[in-house]
Order: structure tokens, then C-alpha cells, then sequence
């Protein structure tokens, strides 16, 4: 089946460009156009159907040339999706750092999903693809993915808690990007402003809800006194 002609797309701008003379070097090019090539590929046939044959075709490589840069279309989809991480991990406007957790959350996640939104539809096949019940391989990779991006999520919101705090936040950041990422797949509303009210909302109820647990305990009216207080006395 003969590929169909690809169309010239926009970049969507990242929150900071390139540093001006530092040209990519020869591989990524490369990687970046069959990344490109695969996704306007995909936009006419899905991406589960498409073939990495395909690709090279459009492309006008050998297909061992796409093998040289990527040893399956799973890999090309986590090289598509990994440019939201570093969309995410750009540097931030200035006055970042002093915003409260909430909303420091709020914007690195927005910059995740904004990269990927251009993509959207074909971004949200290549989830479906990896929970295929059929690629285990996949799912167990998903699983591993999903705690590493939830991690630089919190490094690039900024957060430093520790021991028992960070548990707990890390449960709660999991449930909260997952339930957003699926929400998001299906989004059709302008710039996805559903899926960002929803997680908005999600993060003001987990901030409350850790202003109530994480709140300084005080001691009981008419508490007892500790053991080490009642010694002192009988001393006395």
C-alpha cells in the first residue's frame, strides 16, 4: 500500500528554545524526522497499524537505517513522548520557585500535556497500545515509566518532602497524573481546558488534604506527663 504524502506541521514552542549555534548532531536529525514521518503516518492510519517499513519508504531509507535508531515503533512512540519531559524540565519563568506547590504542579503538568496536545489523538493510541493485555513487555515498561515521570514531575515542581510527606505525595501525584493522562486522551476542548480544570482541581483537593495530615499534632489538655517529666519530679 502506497504511503500517502506527508503535511507540513508547526512546531509547537517550548517554554525555551534552543541556545542559538547549537545544531543537533547528524543521529538526532535523523531520529527526529523518523519520529515526524511516523506520526504524520499515523494521523492517516492510526498507530497501531503502522509499519516501520512505512516509514522508511517515506523516508526514502533502507529499513535497517530506522532499526539503526530505534529497535521497534514502541521506542519511536517513547522517543515522541519523552520530548514532553523535556518540555516539562525546561527552564521555568522567573519567580517559579516562590509559587506554592499547587500551582508549581499545575504548570510543569500543563507543560507535559501542551508538548504532546499538537499530537494528541495519535499520542493517546500509543497509551492505548502499550495496555494492549497482549504486550506484556509494555505493560510492565508502562508501570515503570509512570513512576519515573511522576518523579521528575516532582523535580520539576520543585517539592522536598520527605520520609512519610513524600510517600504520601507521591501516591497521591501517581492517581492524579493517571486519572488526568486518561481524561486528556479523550479531551477535545479548546487547548484541553477540561483535562487542565480537571487536574487543577484534583491538586487544590490533594493540597487541602495534606494541610490536614501533614498538620503539627498538639498535646492533649490534661495529657499525662512523659516518663521523663514524672522522674524529675520524684527526684524533687
Amino acid at each position: 500500500m502506497a504511503a500517502a504524502k506527508p503535511t507540513s506541521r508547526k512546531k509547537r514552542p517550548t517554554r525555551r528554545s534552543r541556545k542559538q549555534g547549537a545544531a543537533p548532531a547528524g543521529d538526532e536529525v535523523l531520529r527526529a524526522r523518523i519520529v515526524e514521518t511516523a506520526l504524520d503516518i499515523a494521523e492517516d492510519w492510526g498507530w497501531y497499524d503502522i509499519r516501520l517499513h512505512h516509514v522508511a519508504e517515506r523516508l526514502k531509507l533502507p529499513l535497517a537505517a530506522i532499526r539503526a535508531e530505534f529497535r521497534d515503533g514502541d521506542a519511536i512512540a517513547d522517543a515522541w513522548i519523552a520530548r514532553a519531559d523535556a518540555a516539562m524540565l525546561a527552564e521555568p519563568a522567573k519567580g517559579f520557585a516562590s509559587l506554592p506547590a499547587e500551582q508549581r504542579l499545575q504548570i510543569a503538568l500543563e507543560s507535559w500535556l501542551d508538548a504532546l496536545a499538537p499530537r494528541r489523538e495519535v499520542t493517546a493510541q500509543m497509551f492505548r497500545a502499550k495496555l494492549w493485555p497482549v504486550h506484556v513487555h509494555h505493560n510492565l515498561a508502562l508501570v515503570t515509566w509512570t513512576s519515573r515521570t511522576v518523579q521528575w514531575w516532582r523535580e520539576a515542581a520543585l517539592l522536598d518532602g520527605k520520609g512519610q510527606r513524600r510517600s504520601v505525595e507521591e501516591i497521591g501525584m501517581t492517581l492524579i497524573f493517571l486519572s488526568t493522562l486518561a481524561r486528556w486522551c479523550g479531551d477535545r476542548s479548546a487547548g484541553q481546558a477540561s483535562s487542565k480544570t480537571y487536574l487543577r482541581r484534583c491538586l487544590q483537593r490533594a493540597d487541602r488534604f495534606m494541610a490536614r495530615a501533614c498538620r503539627p499534632r498538639r498535646p492533649q489538655a490534661g495529657a499525662a506527663p512523659s516518663s521523663a517529666s514524672h522522674s524529675r519530679h520524684a527526684r524533687t
